[in-house]
């Protein structure tokens, strides 16, 4: 109920704010010529950075409380930090479940285009993120990023293996089409990995889909399964379901515990950013099952 009150408070909760940051990231991400930097383009783009700092203003506030309670230490930290598995928001949602065991194939249909239009790209959410970080860090989102590129190979690419899952069910992930806590979800996340003041901010958001990913791949895998797909079909969430394991235990070690002994001041951010993205995508499992009925 408190979810829906804010929605309804908030300029940003919204879906025409959604759809239009969507549209705007779309866009400015896009590889493209000199000619289109106008001055109205200029424009543009600061009226809707203004906006997109609102918007990740108002998560943080969401969290802030709650991110105060993690230690600063690196243990401590890591331990608080790896419990947002079992009791962080969202987590032993009751959709995945359903989604494995009951869900139909049109159900399974819409779920998945609401979850690929929501993807922001992993890939390249940890390419922006790793630009100057400490090397040790740098060098652990450098190999989570050679993994989530096939390690060179094309056909290992992992957002490809997403667009044939979305070419072979049909499913529709046009902006129009998708709800906004979907959106909003990938808008979050790519306003922390696109700017620097949210650094910090993103290696915790990432690290925390890492850490949570691989429960939630396992049922959609098992759903797949069930609805008659092949394992090469199936094979993005296959492989979620295990490489997220390691990918998460080496997140960990590597970027998140030396980050925040080098620094104890990183703590406070990565536990927003983390809470940020469990946040919304607990708005989103919520939004589904009452989509579904299971509200």
């Amino acid at each position: 109920m408190a979810t829906l009150w804010n929605s309804l408070q908030s300029q940003f909760l919204q879906q025409d704010f959604q759809e239009e940051l969507s549209r705007w990231n779309r866009k400015r991400l896009a590889p493209n010529f000199p000619d289109e930097l106008t001055a109205a383009r200029f424009e543009a783009d600061r009226r809707m950075q203004r906006l997109e700092h609102g918007f990740i203003e108002e998560l943080r506030r969401e969290v802030a409380d709650e991110a105060t309670e993690a230690p600063t230490d690196p243990d401590g930290f890591i331990e608080w930090f790896e419990e947002l598995r079992n009791s962080g928001p969202g987590q032993q949602d009751r959709l995945f479940p359903w989604l494995a065991d009951q869900a139909s194939i049109n159900d399974i249909r819409w779920f998945l285009g609401q979850e690929a239009a929501g993807e922001a790209g992993f890939d390249d959410l940890v390419a922006m993120t790793q630009v100057k970080l400490p090397d040790k860090a740098k060098l652990e989102l450098a190999r989570n990023y050679w993994d989530e590129m096939g390690r060179g190979n094309v056909r290992g690419m992992h957002g490809p293996m997403l667009g044939q899952l979305v070419d072979i069910l049909g499913l529709d992930i046009r902006i129009e089409r998708t709800v906004w806590e979907s959106l909003a979800l990938a808008n979050a996340m790519t306003a922390m990995a696109s700017s620097r003041f949210f650094a910090w901010h993103s290696v915790g958001a990432l690290g925390v889909i890492e850490l949570t990913a691989p429960a939630r791949s396992a049922h959609t895998a098992c759903a797949l399964r069930r609805i008659g797909l092949t394992a090469s079909q199936r094979r993005y969430f296959d492989l979620h379901a295990v490489l997220d394991i390691k990918h998460s235990r080496d997140w960990n070690d590597e970027a998140i515990k030396p980050l925040v002994a080098e620094d104890s001041r990183r703590a406070k951010a990565i536990a927003e950013g983390a809470l940020i993205r469990l946040r919304c995508g607990e708005r989103c499992f919520a939004r589904y099952r009452a989509h579904f009925g299971l509200a």
